[in-house]
C-alpha cells in the first residue's frame, strides 16, 4: 500500500507561465501616477509676434519678390519689377538705397517658395550691409 501511495505523488512539475497579477497591478499605479500629474503640467507658452499696422510709413521702401520657381525680382516704391539674380542682388539694392543703409528692404514670397530660398536671399542682404531687412505678410484681418 505505501507503495502505491508513493506512485501517486510524484514530482511537483514547475508552471512554465508569467504571473501577470504584479505587471498589472504596477501598469494601474503608473496610469493612476500619469492621470493625476498630466493636469499638473505646466505647457510652454511661445510668444509669437503679432502684426499690425506701423505707425508711420517709412519714405521709401525696396521690396524683393520671391516668385515660386525662387527668382528675384526687385521693385522699388510700387514701381516696375526688375529681374534680378542672386549675384546682382546686393548691388542693386545698395544702389537703390542710394548709400542710405536704413532704407527698409521687405522680402515678398509666394507661399509655395522654399524657405531656403527666402533665407537665401536674406542672407545675401544682410551680407551686403542692409540693416533692415524684413518679410511680407498677409494681414490675418485681412484674409477671408
Amino acid at each position: 500500500m505505501a507503495a502505491i501511495a508513493s506512485r501517486g505523488r510524484g514530482r511537483r512539475r514547475t508552471i512554465n507561465e508569467i504571473n501577470m497579477v504584479p505587471f498589472i497591478d504596477v501598469m494601474l499605479v503608473l496610469l493612476i501616477i500619469f492621470m493625476v500629474s498630466a493636469p499638473l503640467i505646466t505647457t510652454g507658452v511661445v510668444d509669437l509676434p503679432s502684426v499690425g499696422a506701423s505707425r508711420q510709413q517709412p519714405k521709401q521702401v525696396i521690396q524683393v519678390i520671391v516668385a515660386e520657381d525662387e527668382s528675384l525680382k526687385l521693385k522699388i516704391d510700387g514701381g516696375e519689377q526688375k529681374g534680378l539674380t542672386h549675384a546682382d542682388l546686393a548691388a542693386a539694392v545698395r544702389q537703390a538705397q542710394g548709400g542710405d543703409a536704413q532704407v527698409p528692404v521687405v522680402i515678398s514670397a509666394d507661399r509655395k517658395v522654399r524657405y531656403e530660398a527666402v533665407v537665401k536671399t536674406m542672407d545675401v542682404l544682410q551680407r551686403a550691409g542692409v540693416l533692415r531687412v524684413g518679410l511680407a505678410v498677409k494681414n490675418a484681418a485681412a484674409q477671408p
